[in-house]
């Protein structure tokens, strides 16, 4: 990995903010495609994905859920075919084992049958509708009254991927750097470029392009856009198996969503490294970095909670948002969810593991079902939406955002 810390102000064709998956996946399929221009990646952490990328479950997603026609659908579709190759290409940790979709109560049918319809509008190879008994030869300790089997959906190491993007992109034009460590503070505008403020240097390029997770929003008024909606970040725990818990989980269980709850649902995942989280749940952070349960910030939680959206979405989702505290705080209460899928889950199964945080650009009626957004402003591109499956997606919104730059930045190979 190259890394700079040099005084001048140096000048790129494009500066690409924000070093997660989305951002160095950008990196990757322009650099690719135009490898004669000069891109600075700016991280402010000293890690690449080290902050959704790299705290989200490690599923590749198999593009169930998602409206047919939408960006989240033919991205995430694109991408996963893309990442696949791309981590059998360059050895990451990756395993296409399937997962199942199982509901516990015959009043989730109707739903679970919806989205297998949808599974197939979207073209979602090998999906099959199972019965009980077809679940438990896949998932012996899960109990339920059907399932969909998706045979295409997977788990990878996500950090181990934008890693490697870097730096397959970084060794195909050497004038390219990676600047880790560099907090943008602001952005000033020239004539013909604009200038990157960061906590150490200034970084000068003809065209941006912000690709800034839980800090979308805030970089986008600084570059001027007219942002009526906020981000709001939303933590969620998880737990893991235990030695003796962990054989009751072959691969992926995940429960029929509800239509009416923003998230996915508390599910089993079987990571690459053989452990098993299940999770996670979906609280309101007061920090929106904040991976711990008291972390605190004055500022982002003064940004939520003077923004309507944040309110109209607690309102709509009362009932949930307190069960989803409740639980946060519960051992007991998380593992009863969890034993709505597989009954004979013990305390001494569970142990609490790690907690991730996702960012959500809400609109002013608290809706958070927006599909990924992606926006031209001046000489610059906000990726201003791109929550899960953006992981999945990523290669896929890399070409996309690279098409855009081609049409609106004029590049030229």
């Amino acid at each position: 990995m190259h890394n700079v810390f040099e005084t001048n102000i140096m000048t790129y064709d494009i500066a690409i903010i924000g070093g997660g998956i989305v951002g160095a996946a950008t990196l990757y399929k322009m650099q690719t495609r135009y490898p004669d221009l000069k891109i600075a990646l700016i991280e402010k952490e000293e890690l690449l994905a080290d902050h959704q990328t790299g705290h989200n479950s490690g599923v590749i997603h198999s593009g169930l859920y998602y409206k047919p026609g939408s960006l989240k659908a033919k991205n995430c579709i694109q991408g996963r075919h893309e990442l696949v190759a791309f981590a059998k290409e360059h050895g990451i940790a990756h395993d296409v084992c399937g997962k199942v979709v199982v509901a516990t109560d015959p009043e989730e049918i109707p739903r679970m049958e919806k989205i297998f319809q949808t599974g197939l509008e979207n073209g979602i190879e090998g999906i099959k509708m199972l019965t009980a008994d077809e679940v438990k030869e896949i998932e012996p300790f899960c109990e339920s009254v059907g399932g969909i089997h998706v045979p295409c959906t997977g788990i990878i190491d996500f950090r181990g991927a934008t890693a490697k993007m870097v730096e397959l992109a970084l060794n195909l034009q050497k004038d390219s750097k990676l600047f880790l460590g560099y907090e943008v503070t602001d952005i000033e505008k020239k004539k013909d470029t604009s200038v990157v403020v960061t906590t150490k240097n200034k970084i000068e390029a003809k065209h941006l392009i912000f690709c800034a997770g839980l800090e979308a929003d805030r970089l986008a008024k600084k570059d001027g856009v007219k942002l009526k909606e906020k981000v709001v970040g939303f933590r969620g725990d998880y737990y893991e198996l235990t030695e003796q818990g962990k054989h009751k989980i072959k691969n992926l269980i995940y429960p029929v969503p509800n239509p009416d709850f923003p998230f996915l649902g508390v599910h089993f995942t079987r990571m690459t490294d053989g452990e098993i989280e299940c999770g996670p749940n979906a609280v309101f952070t007061f920090k929106r970095e904040g991976y711990g349960k008291t972390d605190f910030s004055w500022r982002d939680t003064w940004d939520a909670l003077t923004y309507k959206g944040t309110w109209k979405l607690f309102f709509k989702n009362m009932k949930f948002g307190i069960n989803e505290y409740r639980r946060a705080f519960s051992k007991k209460l998380f593992l009863k969810t969890l034993q709505r899928m597989v009954p004979s889950l013990t305390m001494d199964d569970i142990k609490p593991g790690r907690s991730g945080v996702r960012a959500l650009l809400l609109r002013q009626d608290g809706d958070t079902r927006d599909d990924f957004r992606i926006e031209y402003h001046g000489n610059a591109i906000h990726v201003l939406n791109a929550p899960s499956p953006a992981a999945t997606a990523s290669l896929a919104i890399g070409g996309y955002v690279t098409d855009i730059a081609e049409e609106r930045f004029g590049l030229k190979s």
